[in-house]
């Protein structure tokens, strides 16, 4: 298993793939996948449970689920986008997960992602992805993102979504789990690729473009609503990992 961090980037992120006879180990990332079978047969498993997807046969896989792919003879579309994106869905959703991921959806929906741009106008976009998020809801049964579910990975997930805006130190999740301060993060490394404090660090950026984007609020005010203690670190830490600072990005509309 390992964490996917390619799919962290601004609050409009939306990635169309194509494949055939595809096949991708366990995976997680905090976006949004929408898999869909175009032809032939794969097998998708989702957080243990396996699904097998013909034909016009479609999967929304939440934030954080773990997943893997699997085909011999198929041919799939893959549509990866930010819970930015559709706001009010993910808002509803941020705490359960559905029992099933399977849904099929009208033909007129694929047909459209099927041809949408990735550049696409943002309106158009988030048009297409919350009638294809109204179109799995209208038959999903939710159930609570329970902290045991899946593991001491997924506790460390929900610490860092519940605590971001905080100091969230790894001290702080070592006393809430009772587990050793070391061992937690040796643990977080090796199932992940990165330490907790680049994880957190991440996160929180992830959620600054999403302020930087939507809001008209200074930059030291969405450094602070994601849990910067200091304008300079904020600068600092995002123009490492996205090669522009954080006025770059709002000025020229960088996605």
């Amino acid at each position: 298993m390992f964490y996917e961090f390619k799919h962290i980037g601004s609050s409009d992120y939306f990635v169309k793939e194509y494949g055939d006879n595809f096949s991708f180990p366990p995976h997680m990332h905090l976006c949004f996948e929408l898999i869909v079978a175009l032809d032939g047969e794969m097998r998708v498993t989702v957080d243990g449970k396996e699904n097998v997807l013909h034909s016009g046969d479609a999967l929304l896989i939440f934030p954080n689920q773990l997943h893997s792919l699997s085909s011999d003879k198929s041919r799939h579309l893959l549509c990866i986008f930010s819970p930015d994106l559709v706001r009010a869905y993910s808002s509803k959703t941020e705490k359960v997960v559905p029992e099933s991921n399977f849904f099929s959806p009208d033909a007129y929906l694929i047909d459209t992602l099927d041809k949408m741009p990735e550049d696409a106008n943002l309106i158009a976009k988030k048009g297409l992805l919350y009638s294809l998020c109204a179109a799995f809801d209208d038959g999903a049964v939710y159930q609570p993102r329970r902290s045991g579910q899946k593991g001491l990975l997924s506790q460390i997930f929900a610490f860092v979504e519940q605590n971001f805006v905080s100091e969230c130190t790894l001290e702080e999740l070592s006393a809430q789990l009772g587990y050793d301060y070391a061992y937690l993060s040796r643990s977080f490394k090796k199932s992940t690729g990165i330490s907790y404090v680049s994880y957190l660090n991440i996160y929180r950026l992830n959620k600054a473009c999403y302020l930087l984007d939507n809001t008209d609020k200074s930059i030291l005010q969405c450094a602070l609503e994601v849990g910067y203690a200091s304008l300079r670190t904020f600068n600092r830490n995002f123009k490492n990992h996205f090669g522009f600072s954080p006025a770059e990005y709002r000025k020229k509309g960088i996605k």
